[in-house]
């Protein structure tokens, strides 16, 4: 079904009860077999599935329904090019419960104990908090410093072991960058 549209019986009721097509069309542009689509006609298949529109979704144009409705023998075209589905996880902010709050700042500083090559922008986006959070903590200077007690945040569901990987590979390079500037400021002084 490479070619198929998207949510196929939906489509064949929108296009028998909105167009002109032959049933054979219909049922070659769904890929299904010509009698679901007399079926569908006839309202015993598909009862209370509510009729998708391939134009709205660009899988095809008015144009195209209209030059396979004056020819019987034409095949409808899907605009496959028009379609994109992306397969990306978008990354959604978790909730983290009232009673989980106190665990950002202890697992900042178990990143600056664990992991202090890390940049406190880095541990902030990490963790969740401000980086004037993480930089109080580095210092010291943060309002409950002495009630802190470093906790591992992949441990406690803060963020995953590869966001960590990441941004420990991201420090190094940097790490690295700012090496190989040094040494070429020194060689050129």
């Amino acid at each position: 079904m490479s070619n198929a549209p998207l949510m196929p019986m939906a489509t064949a009721v929108w296009l028998v009860e909105n167009t002109t097509l032959t049933f054979k069309q219909i049922a070659n542009f769904c890929k299904m077999h010509e009698v679901e689509i007399q079926g569908i006609a006839d309202g015993e298949v598909a009862k209370g599935i509510k009729p998708y529109n391939p134009i709205i979704s660009g899988q095809l144009s008015r144009e195209e329904i209209e030059l396979s409705s004056n020819d019987e023998s034409r095949p409808l075209q899907i605009n496959s090019s028009d379609i994109q589905i992306s397969n990306e996880e978008k990354k959604i902010k978790k909730y983290i419960p009232l009673s989980k709050r106190q665990d950002k700042p202890d697992s900042a500083l178990w990143l600056l104990k664990q992991h202090n090559i890390l940049k406190d922008s880095q541990i902030a986006k990490l963790v969740g908090i401000t980086k004037n959070s993480v930089t109080s903590i580095r210092n010291k200077s943060y309002w409950n410093y002495n009630n802190l007690n470093p906790k591992d945040p992949v441990a406690l569901n803060l963020f995953t072991q590869k966001d960590l990987v990441a941004a420990i590979e991201k420090a190094e390079r940097r790490i690295k960058r700012e090496k190989k500037e040094r040494e070429k400021a020194k060689q050129t002084a």
